[in-house]
């Protein structure tokens, strides 16, 4: 127990350290020191709390208002998020209830289903700042605060407010009784500020998409009753009265017959938010994790998948120490794996998934969420603006990490990220990656933008300033933007200050266009002993060109176009293959003529892009199968 509150507190000192080096850099976040007491009514599903938030303005703004996320509102009968499954074209089959009507099939919210003692709710009474009464207004899923006195550049005031909420019938993310029979899964629970930073206040309602927080420091006791198993956000202050697996070791927990609830106290330094689940069945195991880690699995006590959830623990920490290593130490001491919500979804310090099904869906999961605790958990962009940030980068990590522990490791983990690229690219629907999240026009063009081309950025940036160059750039986007919010000119720049290119055109045409990827070969002359070799750009966005040339003697060589804008030579990722470094390309050159110094008859075949890298949308042209002399 003790070396816990130590730890803590060195962990605080340290994430206070970073945070105040960055403000001599201009740089400036709000914080949010939040004390929460909550009483459970499980019978009914009801909770009730006090609030004592300590909120510190460090802007050069004045703050009149302020605003709070009441993401309960949401599990209402004419919600936004409601009116919004019904209206988008593919709503998320996890919302929707299907219906034969007349013959054919009709989807139906859920949400508009929920009977008043099954939708969910938070109402905030006795709002007061630093004691006197404020005015506050309800607005969906947002509560507007005109404060009682001002809060000055760099000064400091207290809000506390009493809550009360129901927790709805699980139906995204946060609800009770989930399909798989989990009672608590307390996500999105508790009255919570929204962000203000430089671009002001992020109030945006839940209508079931990502999300942004404040950094701060949580205090929160939750009394429920003692059958209930707990695990979430934080470090457990009271395990050895709390008992349920937590205990130290040789410790036996026993109760008070009089006894009917336990109060659960956890403290969580620097983080954006607070997650708990809840449930009867739980089992409770321990696994170390690198580091001095301590991973924590919560689970269904259920013979078909206890096994499943044994083997995933081993490569559970196989992947922290991948994440460790190639991007930056995880900061806590605990990560829980806990079996809630509605499929994956990332919280700080753990994450709520489904548990039952296949084990390499379970991995797959964990692995994705975990990966979270890097890009959203420790690099919190803001998910709602810039989510290709957030599920791409993941992804990246993700499936980096599975191939590295993978028996049969592949040679393109990314693979499956270019399919959803194309097809989405051929849809037509595509929208830029600086579309809000709110904003796209149906679901499937949002998570292939968010994930598939999120992830690509990284895999492509491979392909323009090698592999090695862009882990360090993630290692250095780390160390430099951890406890931050970082924006997408400041994973360019971190590449930028690894690599030494200039890729400000590379963030501008991925991100904030549709412009596509697309070179071919457009003709191969023979001139004497020589042959000409003519490319084409035929899409807008630039690259520079990786051409294999493989001859008929079973030799390779490899010819490196650079691209002007970039100023730059990658290192050659062919180290084994003679490489020749041709003149640079500039993008308002339609075409670029290469002469290699054999016949054409020598030459076998021809191809750009080997690596598969380079997210050309019409490979077809992108290569010359084993040439036969022409015909007389």
């Amino acid at each position: 127990m003790k070396s816990i509150n130590r730890s803590i507190v060195l962990l605080g000192l340290l994430m206070a350290g970073t945070v105040s080096v960055s403000a001599q850099d201009g740089y400036w976040q709000q914080k949010a020191d939040y004390k929460m007491d909550v009483v459970v009514d499980a019978k009914n599903y009801q909770y009730n709390g006090k609030q004592q938030l300590v909120y510190t303005n460090h802007s050069n703004d004045t703050l009149r208002k302020v605003f709070y996320h009441l993401y309960n509102n949401a599990f209402q009968p004419g919600s936004e998020m409601d009116a919004r499954l019904q209206a988008i074209s593919d709503p998320d089959r996890r919302m929707v209830t299907t219906e034969k009507i007349d013959g054919k099939e009709i989807k139906t919210s859920r949400i508009k289903m929920l009977k008043p003692n099954e939708v969910g709710y938070l109402k905030i009474s006795n709002f007061k700042q630093d004691g006197i009464e404020a005015k506050t207004k309800v607005a969906g899923t947002i509560l507007e605060v005109t404060l009682a006195r001002p809060i000055l550049p760099h000064a400091q005031t207290t809000f506390t407010l009493d809550f009360d909420g129901q927790v709805p019938v699980q139906i995204r993310r946060s609800g009770r009784n989930n399909a798989e029979g989990v009672e608590f899964s307390m996500a999105q629970w508790y009255p919570k500020i929204a962000e203000f930073d430089f671009e002001g206040w992020h109030a945006d309602p839940y209508i079931g998409r990502e999300f942004h927080g404040v950094w701060g420091d949580f205090d929160v006791k939750i009394t429920i009753d003692k059958e209930y198993v707990l695990g979430g956000s934080g470090y457990l202050q009271n395990k050895n009265e709390i008992g349920h697996g937590y205990q130290d070791k040789g410790v036996t927990v026993t109760y008070p017959k009089k006894t009917k609830t336990l109060t659960w106290h956890f403290i969580a330094p620097m983080v954006h938010d607070f997650t708990w689940a809840a449930d009867k069945e739980y089992n409770h195991d321990v696994y170390p994790g690198p580091n001095g880690v301590e991973l924590h699995f919560l689970y269904k006590n259920n013979p078909k998948y206890n096994d499943n959830w044994k083997k995933l623990q081993p490569k559970t920490a196989q992947l922290m120490e991948f994440y460790n290593k190639n991007v930056g130490n995880y900061p806590y001491k605990q990560y829980s794996v806990i079996q809630g919500g509605d499929g994956g979804m990332e919280y700080a310090m753990c994450t709520l998934i489904l548990g039952n099904g296949e084990f390499d869906g379970l991995l797959g999961v964990t692995a994705h969420e975990m990966a979270h605790s890097w890009f959203q958990h420790v690099l919190a962009t803001n998910e709602s603006k810039h989510g290709w940030m957030d599920e791409g980068f993941t992804s990246f990590l993700e499936d980096s990490g599975l191939n590295a522990i993978a028996e049969k490791k592949v040679e393109n983990p990314y693979a499956g990220a270019y399919r959803g690229y194309y097809f989405m690219v051929d849809s037509g629907k595509e929208l830029p990656q600086s579309t809000h999240a709110d904003r796209f026009d149906d679901n499937r063009t949002y998570s292939i933008t968010s994930y598939s081309k999120g992830e690509i950025f990284l895999a492509q940036l491979q392909y323009l300033i090698g592999k090695e160059n862009v882990w360090k750039a993630l290692r250095k986007y780390f160390a430099d933007f951890k406890f931050k919010h970082p924006t997408p000119n400041d994973i360019k720049r971190s590449a930028e200050r690894v690599s030494g290119a200039e890729l400000d055109w590379y963030l501008t045409d991925w991100t904030q266009t549709t412009n596509t990827i697309d070179y071919g070969i457009k003709a191969i002359n023979e001139n004497g002993n020589k042959t000409n070799i003519i490319l084409s750009r035929n899409g807008r966005m630039p690259m520079p060109i990786d051409l294999m040339v493989e001859y008929t003697d079973g030799t390779k060589e490899y010819f490196y176009i650079p691209l002007r804008m970039m100023h730059f030579e990658k290192p050659n990722p062919y180290p084994q293959i003679k490489r020749t470094v041709l003149s640079d390309w500039a993008w308002a050159y339609a075409t670029y003529e290469l002469t290699i110094d054999k016949s054409k008859s020598a030459i076998k075949s021809v191809v750009i892009d080997p690596s598969g890298l380079m997210a050309d949308v019409k490979p077809a042209d992108n290569a010359v199968p084993p040439i036969e002399k022409e015909k007389k």
